[in-house]
């Protein structure tokens, strides 16, 4: 039976964990897989009134094809300025204005174009990997530190570092599932 202090560290550990793999998902949620999502544009702030102010906090952004994307500006004063700012956001994107909408075609991405977008999908996913190592290596040193303080046996230094590692290894696990779904995702024609 691990000591109570122990416990309250794995599960510390585990609700960091967590957040990392929500983190990750958020991010790949980004990366553009052949159909138009409105995560596509989460990156794009635009200027408005003198603020970066981000493109989904401005206007609605939908998808109603899977080549297509359409944002409706709640303020129409800012479709020009939405415009520039889908255009310097670097997506590969070419937005069109009809003075309501801006539409946004999607192409479907070059097979070059698709390996790169892997390539990312893989750094994201090794930056998990990283901070859930992190994460790791920071709760061994808290339990190692709570066996000293509080005279515990070693025996139980070991299970809880033993119930550590199954934690890391469970979620480095999650995390190579979600990249094996997104680079499918993403090579995917």
């Amino acid at each position: 039976m691990l000591h109570e202090s122990i416990q309250l560290i794995l599960e510390d550990a585990r609700e960091h964990m967590e957040k990392t793999l929500e983190h990750l998902r958020h991010e790949l949620s980004t990366i553009r897989a052949g159909r138009a999502t409105p995560a596509m544009l989460d990156s794009v702030r635009v200027e408005y009134y003198g603020t970066h102010t981000p493109l989904n906090q401005m206007a609605s952004i939908s998808a109603p094809q899977p080549d297509l994307l359409v944002v409706q500006p709640w303020d129409r004063s800012a479709l020009n300025e939405i415009e520039r700012a889908i255009m310097a956001a670097n997506l590969g994107l070419n937005p069109s204005n009809d003075g309501n909408v801006i539409r946004i075609p999607v192409p479907p991405p070059s097979e070059e174009r698709r390996r790169d977008l892997a390539r990312t999908a893989r750094l994201r996913g090794e930056d998990a990997r990283i901070a859930i190592r992190n994460i790791r290596r920071h709760a061994r040193d808290e339990i190692k530190s709570v066996q000293k303080e509080e005279n515990l046996p070693e025996d139980m230094r070991y299970e809880g570092e033993e119930e550590l590692q199954k934690l890391t290894d469970a979620y480095i696990e999650k995390v190579d599932r979600l990249l094996e779904h997104k680079e499918a995702e993403i090579m995917e024609v």
